[in-house]
């Protein structure tokens, strides 16, 4: 079912990249264009027929009905103004950040037909050649309306990621900050952390468990320092509140108290098992 004439995706990376291919192989537009400040993601991007034709020059998307912000979040916020003043004003703005509060506070003052949304989908690795036409397929897509959201914006773009695969779930963006504070930038910051104290030496010895703790560990670092700093207030809550569960282990250890740690894994084990 064509949705769009044309979409173009500013950043042709893993996501970028899998929603071009998803678009073109379920038929959602007529057309895929494609930006990227590496002429060689552009490229690839064509190879792995993720887009039609590309350009390292933001003029491209002129006359697309539907642009997607797939880059890192502080590149969203500065690429923003600059799209305002190239797209037709009927067009539908979307970006699919980590982070919300920030960037739809920016971007809806920016574009009048925006709406924020965030795939729950992808990996530890980034990068065109990563990229998968059924990355979506079973996935959950968070849509962040606000008061201000067109009501056409936000059932076209719902349409849009259903169209992809994804099951859809509406969160206003403070929300879904503080939903993505715990279920993903607080695991990658344990996983950073946990094989930053491990000793080298004892590397060798690592099992599957460690590698699987560790997986969301080999992310990109700048990606997600980025991250970590938009989502700060939130993030630094569910810090605090991970360290006092860490202490209470520790001190149910120290003080060997066994009916006590006995509770805290069992619990843990329980809600791990109703994932």
């Amino acid at each position: 079912m064509v949705l769009f004439n044309q979409a173009a995706i500013v950043g042709t990376g893993l996501i970028g990249g899998s929603i071009g291919m998803a678009l073109k192989k379920n038929h959602i537009c007529r057309k895929v264009l494609g930006v990227s400040f590496h002429k060689k993601s552009i490229g690839l991007a064509k190879r792995k027929k993720a887009i039609d034709c590309g350009s390292q020059n933001l003029q491209i998307i002129k006359d697309a009905d539907l642009v997607i912000l797939a880059t890192p979040v502080e590149q969203i916020l500065k690429l923003a103004p600059q799209i305002a003043g190239i797209i037709k004003k009927d067009c539908i703005m979307i970006d699919v950040g980590s982070t919300k509060e920030g960037i739809v506070a920016k971007l809806e003052k920016i574009f009048p037909n925006y709406i924020g949304t965030h795939p729950l989908a992808g990996s530890e690795k980034r990068g065109i050649l990563n990229a998968r036409d059924d990355l979506f397929k079973n996935s959950l897509c968070l849509l962040t309306p606000t008061r201000n959201t067109a009501v056409f914006v936000r059932k076209k773009i719902e349409e849009l990621w259903l169209h992809l695969g994804a099951r859809v779930f509406f969160l206003s963006p403070d929300k879904h900050d503080e939903a993505l504070s715990f279920i993903s930038h607080l695991p990658h910051i344990a996983a950073f952390a946990l094989i930053s104290v491990i000793p080298g030496k004892f590397l060798n010895f690592a099992s599957s468990g460690l590698k699987d703790t560790t997986r969301i560990a080999a992310s990109d670092n700048e990606l997600w320092a980025d991250i970590f700093l938009n989502n700060q207030k939130n993030l630094l809550r569910a810090i605090d509140e991970f360290q006092a569960k860490t202490s209470l282990i520790k001190q149910a250890i120290k003080k060997k108290n066994k009916k006590l740690l006995n509770k805290i894994l069992a619990e843990a084990k329980s809600k791990r098992e109703a994932l």
